[in-house]
């Protein structure tokens, strides 16, 4: 059973760092994909950021582009998202994903499987 657990949000000034991780347990494949997503309050959710777990690509949404960072540490099973020069438009719930293979569309929610309950990150301005 595959288990997502979120932490590392908060509360930051407008231009701050924020660095969420998510603890995996259970999934254990190889050539998956995990990713994190968002949703502020009266929007839908929104795909930020796909890590391909083979290879390690990485995939951001526009509005992330050269801000925010994903990545895996595999001895741990954690996923990360740093996020840098946060504006209070980046506000919202951040919920980890992660899909069993194959391979699908990055940042399409519908596309993953498993899903974490969410870190809240407030963004001040």
């Amino acid at each position: 059973q595959v288990q997502l657990v979120e932490s590392g949000g908060g509360s930051v000034q407008a231009g701050g760092s924020l660095r969420i991780s998510c603890a995996a347990s259970g999934y254990t494949y190889r050539r998956g994909q995990m990713g994190w997503f968002r949703q502020a309050p009266g929007k839908e959710r929104e795909g930020v950021a796909c890590i391909y777990t083979g290879d390690g690509s990485t995939r951001y949404a526009d509005s992330v582009k050269g801000r925010f960072t994903i990545s895996q540490d595999n001895a741990k099973n954690t996923l990360h998202l740093q996020m840098n020069s946060l504006t209070p438009e980046d506000t919202g719930m951040y919920f980890c994903a992660a899909r069993r293979p194959p391979l699908a569309a990055p940042l399409v929610a519908a596309e993953y499987n498993y899903w974490g309950q969410g870190t809240q990150v407030t963004v001040s301005s």
